[in-house]
């Protein structure tokens, strides 16, 4: 019988789908101790703590070493900082040190989309040359999202794999073009559910009624900004924070920034302008544009609902991103998503991806509530173990959890040739 390990096991998703193929977890490690105390509720197994602490040599043989190592290095959400991070980017290094010890016949990796792209391919560069080079793998890689396999979820992950001795026999799975829906994934009528608080709906109200005053033949920007609703600041050449202001300048929802203060100013432009070089990236700058000439062709249809706007508790509240194509402009008819970057609404085709974030669980808009745990878990492909108490703790697990579908589907192109199941 193969054996593997489940490294930054988290909910324990690898052993989830490994079990089904009747491969046995002889190791598991996992930093949250209340995920490791959950761990040994649902296997049957006890996890070990923080992987740094444990000798390598205490970890037992294996065939198969799994791990979605810690991705907010990598990850476009988080600072980006890859393998210089302090606290999770020598997590791959370890990863080395062990297959290096132990010398697995397989393993499996997964981080987010990111990692190939980050620092201009030189963190993959880096992650390619110890795995091949270095340890003499034979590596393949691929992108995969669990909605490409039918199950309704947005979640496009980067996976690793590599063999001691070859991957003639591997293959990756094929993606199917199979609808989804995220109805299939959400109970009728569920008990434990979260409803939308006031203040969201109120927000949700206040875009609905931009919404409902636009043209319908309008093309709404993508995204709206809508600080830049009566903004006339200088942002092509420069920004007011480089240089003095040309009389008449104003600031966010075209409030006058005359004979202002540095710190005055700073209060009324919009913070993504907030630069002292006098320059701005070109995507910025597009985006500014685009959200101005919106204003001044709408204006008599904006202004109305300006200053309610304007009024919104939070920064990203005033940002709004519209991602239905022909489709009624009715918010709650589909998913929301309260994110940093703005409030965003999709189709109800798939569910955007689980995140870490507990303000950013997917909201049913046509229920005026959040998703539950045991939805967020079809949608991860979970199944038949706990979860956390906590909702944020829950939620959390959740979106730091490994797809069950997509890891079956790679797993069985690994093991479904006989030759390469070993005897115990």
């Amino acid at each position: 019988m193969l054996k593997f390990i489940d490294l930054f096991a988290g909910l324990g998703g690898f052993h989830l789908a490994l079990r089904d193929f009747k491969v046995q977890c002889v190791f598991a490690s996992e930093i949250n101790e209340s995920l490791r105390v959950l761990y040994q509720k649902n296997f049957g197994m006890k996890c070990h703590g923080d992987i740094n602490s444990i000798p390598i040599s205490k970890i037992p043989k294996h065939d198969i070493l799994c791990a979605g190592f810690p991705c907010q290095p990598f990850s476009k959400a988080g600072n980006r900082e890859g393998l210089d991070d302090k606290k999770n980017g020598s997590m791959f290094d370890k990863i080395v040190d062990i297959l290096t010890y132990h010398k697995p016949r397989f393993f499996i990796l997964e981080n987010v989309r990111n990692l190939k792209s980050h620092q201009g391919g030189g963190t993959w560069l880096y992650i390619h040359n110890k795995l091949v080079t270095e340890l003499n793998y034979s590596i393949t890689s691929s992108v995969f999202s669990p909605h490409q396999f039918g199950v309704p979820q947005f979640r496009e992950r980067f996976f690793i794999v590599g063999a001691s001795d070859g991957l003639n026999h591997f293959h990756w799975p094929k993606p199917g073009t199979k609808l989804t829906s995220i109805h299939k994934c959400l109970d009728k009528k569920p008990t434990n559910f979260q409803s939308l608080e006031p203040i969201k709906s109120h927000v949700l109200d206040t875009w609905q009624e931009f919404l409902d005053r636009i043209p319908i033949e309008a093309e709404l920007p993508k995204p709206i900004w809508s600080m830049e609703f009566g903004a006339t600041y200088e942002y092509e050449r420069k920004t007011p924070f480089g240089f003095g202001d040309p009389e008449g300048d104003k600031g966010s929802f075209g409030t006058s920034l005359k004979e202002l203060t540095s710190e005055e100013k700073s209060k009324r432009i919009p913070r993504y302008a907030h630069t002292l070089n006098g320059d701005l990236p070109k995507w910025k700058k597009n985006i500014i544009k685009k959200n101005r000439v919106f204003y001044s062709r709408y204006k008599k249809f904006i202004d109305p609902v300006k200053d309610r706007i304007e009024q919104l508790r939070l920064h990203s509240h005033q940002k709004f991103e519209w991602h239905i194509s022909g489709g009624p402009r009715k918010i709650r008819d589909y998913i929301i998503q309260f994110r940093g970057s703005g409030i965003r609404v999709k189709h109800t085709d798939f569910s955007p991806a689980l995140v870490t974030i507990r303000a950013q669980v997917p909201i049913i808009g046509w229920e005026n509530r959040y998703i539950t745990p045991i939805e967020a878990m079809r949608l991860q492909s979970i199944e038949g173990i706990q979860l956390p108490d906590n909702l944020n703790a829950c939620f959390t697990a959740l979106g730091n959890s490994v797809n069950i579908s997509v890891v079956k589907k790679i797993v069985f192109g690994l093991l479904n040739n006989q030759d390469n199941m070993s005897n115990e």
